[in-house]
């Protein structure tokens, strides 16, 4: 690992972990203790697909923040579209009103979506997105005559948020025990791990994809159709450790939702904007849905912002009379959320950041299906710039670790191991214990080859110490 001169901050102590740390409630609290000195490491730099601590020390961003940071860290051009528009126009609500940045971005967005996806519904990131479909797929069906439709299906340990309804689309359990009860009506069926696949269908892709696809039916007759308002699916599952669609599987969602009238919505959190060679991975898999949700990406991280992306027939029922949405956020659509969305989208446009990933993704997964010469690895999947490689006891029956051995590999040993050797990435075992890899939009083949370098260094030491 490379360093650099320690930071000195203006507060007078050498480390921020002297003075603030102590005072934060972190997310995932447990976590911070396998850090060296019990300490949760403070990062105060980006530059490019780095970014350094407040000790000096650099690291590779290997989830792009959070599966944010599309065009890398320290871009001035998105720095100075915040700071112009803060000076031309900080904030207004678009609650009855507009403003430049709302519309243009929202054209931008209907132009960019599959379909007549035209309608945009602004939030502050993706949770929101999603609580707001629900919201509108259960309005939507109260205005058109079937006030019994409210009811959503959602996989195995897929993660849509944590408001308490995309908690309750969440298929993470003890994500949602310590909130419970949650909003009712929330319903799970099988996700896409082909490697996790029933015994019959692991030879068959698209097989196993039918299948998977058919339990979605089965819910919803189970359930009863005048039940169910919608069905939320992303492109490619995050959680569980990147599931790509099996063939087939997307289109045979949308005939199902077409069948029983049922709003099919693309969560697309995380894969929008580049992460799988598109604006949009739904439409690189040839599927229009009934909505989309975004955040993250759009603007690179560099302001937070959100959408909700309606096809024109879910606006029909607002176009008379007195109907609205009954339903908004104070800083949706904010302006300088607008400003540097906009600004992100020319540097993709122009730096032609969807083409790159295409291009390049073919070899990210050749150099990561490199360490599957490693005992430990079990699996390589993903798509565009965006991975899981499955940890696993025995590479032949695909035996996965127990409870205490994946929270001794993971957070004893892998998380702290990988930053201390220069990676930032997420080691996970919301499913079976997976490492998960969503590097900025912008890193080629010499990057790529650095994150495998740091992988089989770890996993090899981690092997050994089983």
């Amino acid at each position: 690992m490379t360093t650099t001169p320690q930071f000195v901050t203006e507060t007078g102590y050498d480390s921020l972990a002297d003075s603030a740390r102590e005072h934060l409630w972190m997310h995932f609290t447990r976590h911070s203790t396998y850090y060296s000195g019990g300490h949760v490491p403070v990062i105060v730099k980006g530059e490019g697909p780095y970014i350094w601590d407040d000790q000096g020390n650099k690291y590779f961003d290997g989830l792009a923040g959070l599966f944010v940071v599309q065009l890398g860290h320290g871009r001035k051009e998105l720095a100075a579209a915040a700071a112009k528009q803060a000076e031309e126009l900080a904030f207004f609500p678009i609650w009855s009103y507009a403003h430049p940045g709302a519309i243009q971005l929202a054209e931008r967005l209907a132009n960019y979506a599959p379909g007549d996806l035209n309608r945009v519904f602004f939030t502050s990131g993706g949770g929101e997105a999603v609580e707001t479909a629900w919201k509108l797929a259960k309005q939507y069906f109260k205005m058109t005559g079937k006030p019994t439709k409210y009811k959503v299906i959602s996989r195995s340990i897929a993660y849509h948020g944590t408001p308490q309804g995309a908690l309750s689309i969440t298929g993470i359990p003890p994500a949602k025990v310590p909130f419970e009860p949650l909003v009712p009506g929330g319903v799970k069926v099988p996700n896409t791990n082909f490697y996790r696949a029933p015994e019959e269908y692991r030879t068959d892709e698209k097989a196993f994809g039918l299948w998977a696809a058919n339990r979605i039916a089965e819910a919803v007759e189970f359930e009863g159709p005048d039940s169910v308002a919608a069905v939320f699916v992303e492109p490619v599952q995050n959680s569980g450790g990147c599931f790509p669609p099996p063939p087939g599987y997307l289109e045979r969602v949308r005939e199902i939702c077409d069948e029983y009238d049922v709003l099919m919505v693309a969560d697309e959190t995380i894969t929008a904007f580049g992460r799988i060679g598109d604006m949009f991975a739904i439409k690189r898999f040839g599927v229009t849905p009934d909505i989309i949700t975004c955040a993250k990406g759009m603007t690179s991280g560099y302001s937070p912002m959100g959408a909700m992306i309606a096809s024109d027939r879910l606006f029909e029922p607002f176009k008379t009379g007195t109907n609205a949405f009954l339903h908004g956020y104070t800083w949706g659509g904010h302006p300088v959320g607008a400003a540097v969305a906009l600004t992100n989208l020319d540097i993709f446009e122009r730096e032609g950041i969807n083409a790159h990933v295409q291009e390049n993704e073919g070899r990210f997964r050749q150099t990561l299906e490199r360490l599957s010469d490693l005992p430990i690895v079990g699996d390589v999947r993903g798509a565009g710039y965006f991975y899981g490689i499955e940890l696993v006891k025995d590479k032949v029956t695909r035996e996965t670790f127990d409870a205490d051995e994946s929270e001794r590999l993971l957070r004893g040993f892998m998380s702290k191991a990988l930053f201390d050797n220069g990676l930032y990435c997420r080691a996970d075992d919301r499913g079976d214990p997976v490492i998960q890899l969503a590097p900025p939009l912008i890193i080629g083949q010499p990057e790529f080859d650095e994150i495998e370098q740091i992988l089989r260094k770890v996993l090899t030491e981690a092997w050994s110490i089983l």
